[in-house]
Formats: structure tokens, C-alpha cells, sequence
């Protein structure tokens, strides 16, 4: 194997699984942005270009669309290696623990932040093929772990859930109130 390379081969380029897709979607997205732009900026008159405050969002915006151009462009006319499709389906099953997340932000306000966030540690706990007892265990104390340092050492401000509203008025409320 040859370890001196010509400038050609510094310089080729082959398109990877997904580089079409990722190129398409850099594309689009400078496409959508360049279009909302003339709503969201403001050309201020007497005022030097570089300090105009829609000057560095255009500029960054008309260099989004160069370079996204470019490559769907450099995406189209390299050689194409296969495994687009299952690098595609990576992306969308990263997507499920973004949805797993957003379930425990709707869910907190409701439920509360301690029982969310045992339901959300056991459930995904499970999800991730840990079906034991004891793996369901570890992860309900490793959510109070989480819940007491945040709410009690960290003094973090998370809203109590509507769950909470009906237990009975007295300090055990106000103490899963104020500490879970």
C-alpha cells in the first residue's frame, strides 16, 4: 500500500450512507430560513453596514445556503457508497429517546416531578431490555437519588404535579410539596 497519495486522491470524494439526505435537509432548512428572513430583520437607516442588526444574520444565512448548496451538489456527483436506507433508520430510532423525553416533560407537571420521574427511569430502564426486578428497583432509587439532590441539595424550582393537589392538606403535602 502506497503511502504517497496525488492531489486527486486528497480531493475525491465519496458520498457516505446519509450524505444525500443530511445534504437535502441542510438545503431545505437554509431555503426555509432565507424565506422567513425578510420578516424577522431589520435594515436601520444611517447606520454603518457592518453594525446593521440584520446584517451578520444575513450574511450567515446566504453562507448556510452556499454551503448546503454545495454540498447536496457534491452529495449528487460522488460516487454513491450503498447503506443510505439503514443509516436512515439510525436516525430515526435516535429520535425515539427525544420522544421518551418529551413524554417525562409533559408527564412532570401532571404526575409531579418524583413519581415522573420513577415512572420515566423504570419505563425506559425496561425499554433498554434491563427486565429484571432488580433492574427496575435500581432505577426507581437511582430517580429518588435524582429527585432529592435536585430538589433538596440543588434547591432547584420544579413546579409540584396536579397529582399532588389531591392528597389531604396537612405537612405530608406540604413536605412532598416542598422536598419530592
Amino acid at each position: 500500500m502506497s503511502r504517497i497519495k496525488t492531489l486527486q486522491d486528497l480531493f475525491r470524494r465519496y458520498r457516505r450512507p446519509g450524505d444525500f439526505v443530511i445534504a437535502f435537509l441542510s438545503f431545505a432548512f437554509a431555503l426555509f430560513l432565507a424565506a422567513c428572513l425578510p420578516f424577522q430583520i431589520t435594515w436601520v437607516e444611517g447606520t454603518a453596514l457592518f453594525a446593521q442588526p440584520a446584517f451578520w444574520p444575513s450574511v450567515a444565512i446566504a453562507l448556510m445556503l452556499v454551503f448546503s448548496t454545495l454540498h447536496m451538489i457534491g452529495a449528487l456527483v460522488s460516487e454513491r457508497i450503498p447503506g443510505r436506507l439503514a443509516e436512515v433508520v439510525q436516525w430515526i430510532k435516535a429520535i425515539e429517546y427525544g420522544l421518551w423525553f418529551m413524554a417525562y416533560v409533559f408527564l412532570v407537571p401532571v404526575l409531579g416531578y418524583l413519581p415522573a420521574t420513577i415512572l420515566f427511569t423504570v419505563s425506559l430502564t425496561f425499554r433498554l431490555g434491563y427486565r429484571g426486578w432488580k433492574w427496575s428497583v435500581m432505577a426507581a432509587l437511582f430517580a429518588v437519588v435524582v429527585v432529592v439532590l435536585f430538589k433538596t441539595f440543588l434547591h432547584v424550582k420544579i413546579p409540584a404535579g396536579a397529582a399532588y393537589d389531591l392528597l389531604p392538606a396537612g405537612s405530608i403535602r406540604s413536605f412532598l410539596l416542598t422536598y419530592l
